[in-house]
This record gives structure tokens, sequence and C-alpha cells, in this order.
């Protein structure tokens, strides 16, 4: 059996929309197991913590599919960068998480929820340069 013309060339890209995805679910859990916490369940400090570590190595998985997409399907570069960026705010993030310093950890988890919502969107709404018609540029990939 053997797969579809193209499909060989494409599993990069179908890998991190698969992990986009769960960068922002991840990060959407992130936010609810804080919101519990600060409600007074303080067992849900330590699944905030040990979640943490969970999106720290998403995040690490998702820019190395970036930079697949980027090199491999001449993909735009800024996901990879932007992939690059997330794994460096998630890691000062826990930082501040474990110095209980709330007043840049909470915007920074904003900020992490942001740069995960645009990269998922990307993931699902572009196309690659490589499907694009000879002479056009196309900014996205697949």
């Amino acid at each position: 059996m053997t797969a579809p013309k193209g499909y060989e060339r494409q599993w990069p890209m179908r890998l991190l929309r698969g992990t986009a995805l769960l960068v922002l679910l991840d990060t959407l859990v992130q936010a609810a197991l804080a919101g519990l916490f600060v409600t007074g369940d303080l067992d849900l400090l330590a699944w905030h913590a040990a979640n943490a570590g969970v999106l720290s190595a998403l995040t690490v998985i998702q820019t190395v599919l970036a930079v697949v997409v980027w090199r491999r399907l001449r993909g735009p570069g800024w996901p990879a960068a932007t992939s690059a960026a997330l794994v460096a705010l998630v890691s000062v993030q826990q930082g501040l998480g474990e110095a209980r310093v709330l007043a840049g950890h909470i915007p920074l988890g904003m900020a992490v929820f942001g740069c995960a919502t645009v990269l998922t969107y990307w993931a699902f709404t572009g196309r690659s340069q490589s499907a694009a018609p000879a002479g056009r540029s196309v900014g996205v990939a697949e």
C-alpha cells in the first residue's frame, strides 16, 4: 500500500499541527490549574508545577518541528523563531513561578497563551511555500 502523493512531504506539518494544538491545550490546563489553586485547592499547585515540565517539553518538540517545516518544506521561518521564543518564555515562566513572583508570572502566562494561539492558528490555516503557484509567495506552511 502506497501513501498518497505528497503525503511523505507533509508529515512534519501534520505533526506540528498536533503539537501546536497540544501546547495550546496544555497552556489552558495550566491556567485552569492556577485558577483552581487560587480558589483554595493547595494540592493543585503541585499539579501546576508538574504540568509546567510537560508544557516545556511540548514547546521544545514544537520548535524542532517548526524548524523542520521551515527547512524541509520551505515554510516561513517566523514560526520556528516564535516557537524558540516560546521555549524561553516558558522557561522564564517556570522560574518566576518557582520563585513565587506572581507580578511577572501571571502576565507572562498571558504572553505564553498568546504565542501558543498564534502558532496554532498558523499551523491550521496556512499553506507552504511549495504549495504556492510558481512566482507567488505565501508565508504559511502546508
